[in-house]
């Protein structure tokens, strides 16, 4: 089982690395063939296998000779190993379920986000669907509603936090995908009686993870600007693997 959900994984993030390259310049990711990126010719069904075209092509196009890009394989590789570190944590639950729509939606986010600093509308609908969907079944109607309830205040707080960073900073402070997604993670960490406080602290948390690469960004690049879905939607998912130690933390400080 642990071996088809790494193929599964694979597979998929091949798809989600097109998506996130090809969606935000309109391109046509579900009826288009797969091509090379720089002869533009169609690919074979035997040049996807995830992981092992690359290997056997050694890393260049057939038909062209240039070469891939070392994203495709590396995408292929770490979404199978997030899936199956998935699996092999919570087995075959509802829980994993909600867990690879989440990994999902991040990696996609990290293509797009990083690439054009786009957080793209399409992955968060179909994200938050599933796991609305997933909810009902783990928690059932009136939680799942409490669920959408914290993704809609966090939705509306991060908000709030941009129109002051707005008027503070007279320009855009947050993109809209970033207060979008908040919706997405106040959802997925909703749980009944701590979801709203333990939203906040991913939004924290994701400030911290982003610190490092603020700093390096501003003195390296020369940059003021930084994509924040990726850190947030990372700070999202690390919380929501570890709910347990971080519900005993906000106990503990009786937050």
């Amino acid at each position: 089982m642990g071996i088809l959900i790494f193929i599964i994984g694979a597979i998929l993030g091949s798809f989600y690395l097109v998506i996130g390259t090809r969606l935000p310049l309109k391109e046509n990711v579900i009826s288009g063939r797969s091509r090379c990126d720089h002869c533009k010719n169609n690919l074979k069904w035997y040049e996807l296998i995830p992981l092992i075209s690359f290997i056997i092509q050694r890393g260049k196009c057939r038909n062209c000779g240039k070469k891939i890009s070392f994203d495709h394989l590396l995408m292929e590789l770490i979404t199978g190993l997030i899936f199956l570190i998935g699996y092999l944590y919570f087995g075959i639950t509802i829980k994993l379920g909600i867990y690879l729509v989440s990994v999902s939606v991040a990696l996609i986010i990290f293509v797009s986000d990083f690439k054009y600093m786009i957080i793209l509308d399409s992955p968060l609908i179909i994200g938050s669907v599933l796991i609305i969907i997933l909810r009902y079944f783990e928690l059932g109607f009136r939680n799942t509603l409490y669920s959408c309830f914290y993704g809609i205040a966090l939705f509306l707080i991060m908000f709030f936090i941009k129109l002051i960073g707005d008027k503070i900073y007279k320009r855009e402070s947050l993109g809209g995908g970033d207060i979008k997604l908040c919706f997405l993670i106040g959802l997925t960490l909703g749980y009944p009686g701590i979801g709203l406080r333990i939203s906040l602290i991913s939004l924290i948390f994701a400030a911290f993870l982003a610190l490092p690469y603020a700093i390096a960004s501003l003195y390296i690049n020369k940059k003021n600007e930084l994509p924040f879905g990726p850190f947030l939607i990372s700070s999202m998912i690390i919380i929501f693997i570890f709910i347990e130690k971080f519900t005993n933390l906000l106990v503990f400080f009786m937050i």
